[in-house]
């Protein structure tokens, strides 16, 4: 059964899946891999790191000949970070958290798709006026960084969709499997943008213990915290928390977030901590949808795995 839709005509890709540009973890393997099974892949540009971009984008250039992209964190990167992308034959980028205009012409120059990601309606309105290709609408169940005071994805999904019309918008935010992904397709999404399922494929570049946790993980253990930022001395703005799994720290100063902001000695602990492998390397992001992963599998088969769980969710809903 087909599973076409305004993305997936946009860039011509065979199903409405995106890899979500998870820092760091979402390398060139994996977003080549996704956008060869026919999602597309975009790659987790982060900070703009010019090292990782020089190691990575090559890696996803010369891995496939699908569309596939490149995303940042708005507010850490400068305009060499997106040319250093577009560089490469990138087909989108997309932007998130942080005003965006600054790179808006330079992505429109080379002649690619902008994807603007939002948390809020406000976010929302400002990505049509921007002219955005496509907007991600991103709930707060969502693994990692998102708004300290956003919206759930079931209701504001369609919100976004009647907002941004006739903008493709595409859901994120504790997607997990094709349930999620036909979920979204019948609040009006033209698609899905899956973050934490993909961190446990064989392509992600993510420590064992991540991959571990993950596996082993709940929804009611993830908690949305700046606690985390503070103690490893993460630059991120106030607004946007980030979801994570339980964590040692967390549990030590939830509630104390002054009071670890202001003791170095603390921060010293963390650093000291995952030093010795007492804690992860990173905080564990995991979306709400985390109960939803049982098994490690490589991207390809899981983009197929998703597709087959959709077209199936889409007709007993009677969709197909």
């Amino acid at each position: 059964m087909a599973l076409s839709t305004a993305f997936t005509e946009m860039f011509g890709v065979r199903y409405p899946i995106a890899l979500a540009p998870m820092g760091g973890s979402a390398g060139g393997a994996l977003t080549a891999a996704v956008s060869r099974a026919g999602g597309l892949g975009l790659l987790g540009g982060g900070y703009g790191d010019a090292q990782w971009l020089d190691r990575e984008l090559p890696i996803v250039s010369e891995g496939t000949d699908k569309p596939w992209g490149v995303g940042f964190l708005t507010w850490a990167i400068d305009v060499g970070a997106v040319e250093r992308a577009l560089g490469h034959g990138s087909r989108a980028v997309m932007l998130s958290f942080g005003d965006p205009s600054p790179f808006v012409e330079l992505v429109r120059q080379a002649g690619v798709a902008l994807i603007l990601q939002v948390t809020d309606l406000e976010e929302a309105r400002r990505a049509v006026d921007l002219g955005a290709d496509v907007i991600v609408a991103q709930g707060t169940e969502a693994g990692g960084h998102g708004a300290r005071r956003g919206r759930s994805t079931l209701p504001f999904v369609p919100a976004v969709v009647d907002l941004a019309a006739p903008v493709p918008v595409l859901a994120a935010g504790g997607i997990a499997d094709g349930r999620g992904v036909a979920a979204a397709l019948v609040l009006g999404a033209a698609g899905a943008v899956i973050g934490t399922r993909f961190q446990a494929t064989t392509e992600a570049l993510v420590d064992p213990s991540i991959t571990k946790a993950i596996l082993e993980g709940r929804g009611q253990d993830t908690e949305r915290s700046r606690v985390l930022d503070i103690a490893r001395s993460a630059r991120w703005p106030e607004q946007y928390t980030a979801r994570t799994l339980g964590h040692p720290h967390l549990d030590r100063w939830r509630g104390r977030e002054a009071e670890l902001a202001a003791d170095p000695q603390a921060r010293q602990d963390y650093q000291h901590d995952v030093a010795r492998g007492a804690v992860p390397p990173l905080p564990v992001w995991a979306g709400e949808g985390v109960d939803l992963i049982t098994d490690l599998a490589p991207a390809a088969d899981l983009v197929a795995a998703l597709a087959t769980q959709t077209e199936d969710a889409l007709t007993r809903a009677g969709r197909h």
